[in-house]
């Protein structure tokens, strides 16, 4: 990666790589800026560090054992220690929209299982509230996809259905579902309004997850182009 943006994601991924150790389980995300950070893992690893990855898609999958890193499924009785990934859209109070990659419901197992979560993003990412940018994301189950689109219209919301590379055929998720790219009518303007719409879209039958990652970030740091990195850390 270079140039400005990506000067300033790296700057912000080698500081979030500093902070793993020596026998962590590492929750590794999706994405620009997860994939800096699997880079520098990589590097850190090659230099001796030991530790163990639960990937959240194939992409990182296969990045991560590109670099020799392990990777290990997600158990019972070990937690991991931290969490890197990127997203989509940070508000002031650390509350994010992720997804538009895809990898959301994973990354959200992942992100539970994890003690801490850390956002990498650049300051184009910082919003003054959700929706801003674009579109929520919400996975569905494929069969469900005529009932979702009609209840989504219902509560006043525009869903389309995303899709894939060649534009003729949907985007599947790595879970082998569909995506709604849900328009909302106006932003989320607080956490209770995050959380209002994020249980409505949820009880919708045969949507599996949102893109609203709601209290989950720990700190995020925004790379600056010129290398510069702020650290965010959420207030309890």
């Amino acid at each position: 990666m270079t140039g400005g943006a990506d000067a300033g994601i790296r700057a912000a991924a080698k500081l979030a790589a500093s902070w793993v150790r020596a026998g962590d389980r590492v929750g590794l995300g999706t994405g620009r800026a997860a994939a800096a950070f699997i880079d520098e893992l990589g590097a850190r690893a090659r230099g001796g560090l030991t530790i163990a990855c639960v990937a959240t898609s194939a992409a990182s999958t296969r990045q991560a054992l590109g670099l020799d890193l392990r990777i290990v499924e997600l158990d019972e009785t070990s937690p991991l220690d931290i969490t890197v990934d990127g997203a989509d859209e940070v508000a002031p109070n650390l509350d994010m929209v992720k997804g538009r990659g895809g990898a959301f419901v994973r990354e959200r197992i992942v992100a539970a299982a994890s003690r801490r979560q850390v956002i990498v993003v650049g300051p184009d990412k910082l919003v003054a509230a959700l929706g801003e940018s674009g579109a929520i994301p919400v996975e569905i189950i494929p069969m469900s996809l005529g009932p979702c689109l009609r209840r989504l219209k219902q509560i006043g919301v525009l869903p389309e259905l995303r899709p894939g590379a060649d534009r003729t055929q949907p985007f599947v998720t790595d879970n082998g579902n569909l995506i709604l790219d849900v328009k909302l009518a106006t932003t989320l303007a607080d956490t209770a309004a995050a959380r209002a719409f994020d249980a409505e879209v949820l009880s919708i039958p045969g949507v599996v997850d949102t893109g609203l990652f709601i209290g989950t970030a720990e700190t995020v740091l925004v790379g600056h182009p010129d290398g510069r990195v702020d650290t965010r850390t959420r207030q309890h």
